[in-house]
Formats: C-alpha cells, sequence, structure tokens
C-alpha cells in the first residue's frame, strides 16, 4: 500500500468539502497560491480581483483558512522522475487537517515545454485530495485565462453560496 501524506483524504477518498456557514452577501472564496521569484503565478492571482494570499509568506503558510477556498499552484519540472513538484509552502499548508477539508478546488500554473510534468503538482493535489480541477493556465496566463478563471470562479461562489443556504 502507497505511504499517505498530508495530500490524502483521511479514508482515501474525498472528503467534504467546507461546512462554514455564511449569512449576509455572497462570500468570495479566497484563492491561496504559491508564487517563485519568477511572479508568474501571483501576477495571474492578483488579477483575478478577489482575495488572494501567498503561501510563499510564512504568515499565509501558517494560518488556517475561515471557510472553503481554492489553491492555485504552479508545476515545475525537476528533471528527477522521483522529485516531487509540489511546491513545499503548498505541502506545508496541507498538512492542516483543517485546511484540506475547506479545500474546494485546484487550479495550476505550467509550462508546457515541461512536457508531462505539465500542471503536474496541481493535478497531484486534486487527485489525492478529490477535489476537482478548476482552470490550468500557462506562464502568467493570457488576459482570457483571467477573464475565464474569475467567471469560474463566481460560478463556485454561487455555487457555494446556494449550497449553504440549502438551496442546492
Amino acid at each position: 500500500m502507497p505511504e499517505r501524506d498530508a495530500l490524502d483524504a483521511p479514508d482515501g477518498r474525498a472528503t467534504d468539502v467546507g461546512t462554514t456557514r455564511f449569512n449576509g452577501p455572497m462570500r468570495i472564496t479566497p484563492v491561496y497560491y504559491y508564487s517563485s521569484a519568477s511572479g508568474l503565478v501571483r501576477t495571474f492571482a492578483e488579477r483575478l480581483g478577489r482575495p488572494v494570499y501567498n503561501l510563499a509568506e510564512r504568515e499565509h503558510r501558517r494560518s488556517e483558512v475561515d471557510g472553503p477556498w481554492v489553491l492555485l499552484t504552479p508545476s515545475y519540472k525537476t528533471g528527477n522522475d522521483r522529485n516531487d513538484t509540489i511546491p513545499e509552502a503548498v505541502r506545508r499548508f496541507l498538512r492542516s487537517a483543517h485546511n484540506r477539508r475547506e479545500l474546494v478546488a485546484v487550479m495550476g500554473s505550467g509550462n508546457r515545454n515541461f512536457g508531462r510534468h505539465y500542471q503536474m503538482a496541481a493535478r497531484e493535489i486534486a487527485r489525492r485530495s478529490g477535489r476537482p480541477m478548476l482552470f490550468e493556465f500557462e506562464l502568467a496566463g493570457t488576459p482570457w485565462d483571467v477573464e475565464e478563471c474569475q467567471h469560474l470562479l463566481a460560478e463556485l461562489d454561487e455555487a457555494l453560496a446556494a449550497r449553504h443556504a440549502g438551496v442546492a
């Protein structure tokens, strides 16, 4: 049996998404992201027009979320198939059982030049957590990518609000 770690659901299956109840205006689902020194993922995240938190910053990496959230992670080709492509800051944030429970979707940034490693980190997290891949883009994304991602996140906000209101 493969070794489990913090990314896996407790029983190997998808766990319930967040259970936080919200009153008043619709909650905007925040995006927690990791961006390297290149800043490509940060550039994309900051264009989404919603709360975003950089896991490269210690205060965010050590925090616990206050409700449903979306992960945006890059994938890096390491040159060694045994090396993990998931950034360490993302792995550390996902060590929190609370943060894993509240995760509702995964998005990925990648470089198609990495071949089969393209989007590997995001896809692996989605697979192991049982959460859907919401969106994928290359490098810093295009204006269309940003607009499409904004649309998908707005639909997610509406679906979560309906679910928490007991409509869904």
